[in-house]
């Protein structure tokens, strides 16, 4: 009887379809995507429909004139349907007019041009461990903390802090998952930025939440 394969300590960050039982279905993002408007750090994950067409289907409204970016840290979790929503959704308020007469040609186009002040809110930004859960929609210019949770079908509006746990619509914070102290703790610890070695050697430590045994690796 033939031997079965010895695995791999851990997943290679820089494959793009890491499991193997789920085919195309879950993509290590940093290597499906090419615009140098998007930066998806290692691990980070998608787990829906095209998943190769993430950058396309997922993130919005990102034009390249409006020069915005879309920054996520590692070992994310996003859920079928997640959208990430870039400035040039934004209609600017300050005419009676919300119409974007500088689409379609002519005149419009150089008027509309020349009185075109395009709104922009800044880049958005996601930070390490955070999960988004199916069909979440992120607003333009949010930041969203380290260890976050955003429920099924939010919309985010506005910042999210660490270890929140937010929902609805507009979300807010439903609850902490952590006390301020440990918050701090977990801030310090950082164990999204440790080598995957180690991070492989706590993974027991950090499924059952055990911060003293992080704070002392660390």
């Amino acid at each position: 009887m033939a031997s079965m394969p010895i695995s791999p300590l851990h997943p290679d960050p820089n494959t793009p379809y890491p499991c193997e039982f789920a085919g195309n279905s879950i993509g290590f993002l940093k290597n499906l995507v090419n615009n140098p408007l998007i930066s998806i750090g290692d691990f980070t994950y998608y787990h829906g429909d095209a998943v190769a067409q993430f950058q396309e289907k997922n993130v919005l409204y990102h034009y390249p004139h409006c020069g915005d970016k879309l920054v996520i840290g590692r070992f994310c979790q996003i859920a079928n349907g997640t959208q990430f929503i870039m400035n040039g959704a934004i209609h600017p308020l300050h005419g009676v007019s919300t119409f974007p007469f500088d689409l379609f040609g002519g005149e419009w186009t150089r008027i509309g041009m020349e009185n075109f002040q395009p709104p922009n809110k800044g880049d958005t930004r996601v930070g390490n461990d955070v999960w988004f859960g199916k069909s979440a929609v992120v607003l333009p210019g949010i930041t969203i903390g380290n260890g976050a949770v955003i429920a099924a079908h939010s919309v985010v509006t506005k910042n999210v802090p660490d270890y929140a746990i937010v929902g609805g619509n507009p979300a807010r914070v439903l609850r902490m998952r952590y006390s301020d102290e440990d918050i701090k703790r977990l801030q310090d610890i950082a164990w999204w930025d440790w080598p995957v070695e180690k991070i492989t050697r706590h993974i027991h430590d950090l499924m059952q939440g055990n911060i003293d045994q992080l704070e002392q690796a660390h």
